[in-house]
């Protein structure tokens, strides 16, 4: 089975328990699809889908790595166009009083790993990711981050790029530094930074 370096991206829909639960299913069951479908055709950078989770897509990108400045630009893409497709949501099915909720309920967090030994293994029609690093992605979803919507790099990834680059593409705050230790796994390092000033 051969391996590859493997751009991981991970957009998270953050408060998804939360509303699945709150909401009524005829609601919930057209919101959801909508948003996650948003997210695929946000997608500016060729990356490929390995899964479509309840609340989450897993994209992948093999060989080269984009530029630092594509893949800020494509989380942030992810991010506004994610929220312009709440307000379009919220037009739509205006006579439903939930959908006032849904911004208070519903954010978006990004994950962003590298991982240079994942396979790539075709299961049906699918394309399922294996190695320890696609692991590694699934566990930066729980994190310490003390904040809701995000985007979080792993040191693994941020390694790739000179420190003068990455400072340079955020116009809109820091990047902040935190580890979180996982069982089985060790301590993995990684930064964040905030999405919310995106949207003032």
């Amino acid at each position: 089975m051969s391996t590859s370096p493997t751009l991981l991206c991970i957009p998270d829909i953050s408060g998804f328990t939360k509303f699945m639960s709150d909401t009524d299913i005829e609601l919930s069951s057209k919101v959801i699809p909508a948003l996650l479908n948003k997210l695929i055709y946000a997608n500016k950078l060729d990356l490929k889908v390995s899964e479509i989770e309840g609340d989450a897509v897993l994209f992948y990108k093999t060989g080269g790595l984009p530029t630092f400045t594509e893949l800020v630009y494509q989380c942030r893409l992810f991010y506004t166009e994610f929220y312009s497709q709440l307000k379009i949501l919220q037009k739509q099915y205006k006579k439903n009083k939930e959908v006032n909720n849904i911004p208070d309920i519903l954010g978006l967090k990004i994950v962003l790993h590298y991982g240079k030994e994942i396979s790539a293994v075709p299961i049906g029609k699918n394309i399922k990711l294996m190695g320890e690093d696609v692991i590694i992605a699934h566990r930066l979803l729980k994190n310490k981050i003390p904040l809701e919507e995000y985007i979080l790099i792993s040191e693994d990834l941020l390694s790739e790029y000179k420190e003068e680059t990455i400072e340079r593409n955020f116009g809109w705050g820091e990047l902040q530094d935190l580890e979180t230790e996982y069982k089985h796994i060790g301590e993995i390092n990684y930064s964040y930074i905030s999405l919310k000033p995106l949207l003032d």
